[in-house]
């Protein structure tokens, strides 16, 4: 089973027992973080698909560390002018285990009409 959720402004999939980065959430590591913003839900029978969200999905995460990421430069030049600036910024981080997807039963995709079964 896999899901489709948004956080960070960002949408990832994943499945059970994914590990994933995403921006800084509230939470101690050990403790468990539920997503509710699902946008997709599939299985092997079929997938799922949220207008925009899918009711009574769910993720559940648990919080593996606190952390910041790896540096990143931002270097900033105008050329003839001696202009040059130069800064570092690491971006706050949390690391999360998908422990449990709960979701609304997926349906099975309805087969698409082609153009002769439409006539």
């Amino acid at each position: 089973m896999f899901a489709v959720v948004k956080t960070g402004g960002k949408q990832y999939r994943v499945a059970e027992g994914d590990v994933i980065k995403v921006e800084k959430l509230d939470g101690e590591v050990g403790k468990n973080v539920v997503l509710d913003e699902v946008l997709m839900v599939g299985d092997d029978k079929g997938v799922k698909v949220g207008e925009p969200l899918v009711k009574g999905a769910k993720v559940t995460f648990e919080v593996l560390e606190q952390k910041k990421d790896k540096k990143i430069i931002v270097f900033k030049k105008k050329r003839r002018h001696n202009y040059r600036r130069k800064k570092g910024h690491r971006q706050e981080v949390t690391v999360l285990r998908v422990t449990k997807i709960a979701g609304a039963a997926a349906k099975k995709a309805a087969p698409k009409k082609t153009e002769a079964a439409a006539e």
